[in-house]
């Protein structure tokens, strides 16, 4: 059997205690000075200071009587409440947000084409997409509600799709239709 020294043995302390005087001695000959750890810890104390310092000069003044920065949202916020811009701004959100408010399949087969007093007109492009918008109008009217507040759309009004017209050219007479066409 092999005899293992102990690490706690005081050869092995004086052997730890040579290989770390020989390394200050090297560092001391390169020039490198020893810290102790005080030092050290006051060291990075102090430059923490000087970096906090310098963040706090650079920082904007702050001004008493509102002028500090804001944050552009909420100055466009305040903006639309004070102005009374509110429903504007709404009926542009529905519009300009439709496909993200009723889904990418409703929204490719129904299209909105007015937003007036809380009353949104959707044309559908065919029949069945107009039954199918009349039946899911309420949970879409509540869907409304969450997303864009309540109340700024109370009316889902459902258009089927336009039918062509037969009226081409100046020359044209009132009344008078495909007439045989689909008889």
């Amino acid at each position: 059997m092999s005899e293992e020294k102990d690490p706690h043995a005081p050869e092995a302390l004086d052997a730890s205690r040579a290989i770390l005087n020989r390394m200050r001695e090297s560092a001391l000959s390169r020039g490198e000075a020893r810290i102790d750890a005080a030092k050290a810890a006051k060291f990075e104390e102090n430059a923490a200071a000087r970096k906090a310092k310098r963040r706090a000069s650079a920082a904007p003044a702050k001004y008493t009587d509102g002028r500090d920065p804001q944050e552009i949202g909420n100055l466009f916020g305040k903006i639309v409440r004070d102005r009374g811009w509110s429903a504007p701004v709404a009926v542009g959100s529905v519009l300009s947000r439709w496909s993200e408010l009723v889904g990418p399949q409703i929204a490719a087969h129904c299209k909105p084409e007015s937003f007036e007093d809380s009353t949104v007109v959707v044309r559908c492009d065919s029949t069945t997409w107009a039954t199918q918008m009349r039946l899911l109008s309420h949970e879409l009217l509540k869907h409304f509600d969450k997303e864009l507040g309540h109340g700024v759309i109370t009316v889902i009004r459902v258009l089927g799709p336009a039918a062509p017209t037969w009226r081409h050219g100046g020359r044209s007479v009132k009344g008078r239709g495909p007439r045989d066409t689909y008889g």
